[in-house]
């Protein structure tokens, strides 16, 4: 007997599901639901996927293969869902020719440097920035945190470990230009580097350094005894 999705059991729900366990969780005929968002009105958009995919044994490759014309002759499925599988599909086959990026391992202030100079080096304002590390001292993510003006910028610590909680970051490395070329960490610079460890401290999550950046040197807290 049909029963629409929106009667299922929210555990049941491909995007209740998706949001409670993950993607991982998720068959191959739920994944699919997602993307075309509704079924017929005899059929729910899982077992509409379940019996495209059968079309195809099962095979995901093989679905792949099928032509826009192909997936609407399914009844179901208009130009826009066939569209949308479609699309899908040739993106995971663009992701499996793409070369696997090498994380960058944080091993020195020198390492830091060399990520950050190209970004905000140069620049003529300041701006705070923040890279996010794994359990390997890789990074896994870099953002922008703040950007002000010539002699300074403010900075939200939340923001912070939002985005570390977010990327799932064990530790963090912060990082600001000096546009004047002052290798010398101010008291404003000291004491908000103070202030994030202490935050970190309560979340476990390390701040391992904080680097001010110029165009052609560096000043590092660690190298120069502050932490």
């Amino acid at each position: 007997m049909y029963t629409p999705i929106n009667q299922w059991a929210e555990d049941d729900r491909p995007r209740e599901k998706f949001l409670l366990k993950g993607k991982s969780s998720l068959s191959d005929s739920e994944l699919l639901a997602i993307l075309i968002g509704s079924g017929s009105r005899n059929e729910s958009a899982v077992q509409l996927c379940q019996r495209i995919l059968a079309s195809s044994q099962n095979n995901l490759n093989l679905l792949g293969k099928l032509s826009i014309q192909q997936l609407m002759n399914f009844k179901g499925i208009g130009e826009a869902k066939a569209i949308s599988i479609a699309a899908a599909l040739e993106l995971g086959r663009r992701r499996r020719e793409e070369e696997v990026i090498e994380l960058k391992k944080i091993t020195s202030s020198k390492a830091v440097f060399d990520i950050m100079q190209p970004l905000i080096g140069e620049l003529p304002h300041e701006e705070f920035w923040v890279l996010f590390l794994n359990n390997s001292n890789k990074v896994i993510y870099k953002t922008q945190i703040s950007k002000g003006g010539i002699t300074g910028t403010i900075v939200d610590i939340r923001i912070v470990f939002k985005f570390a909680l977010e990327h799932n970051a064990t530790s963090i490395i912060l990082s600001h230009n000096h546009p004047s070329g002052k290798l010398q960490a101010s008291e404003a610079d000291i004491q908000i580097t103070k202030k994030i460890k202490e935050a970190g401290k309560n979340l476990d999550i390390q701040v391992l350094d904080h680097v001010i950046i110029t165009e052609k040197s560096y000043y590092s807290f660690v190298d120069e005894g502050i932490f």
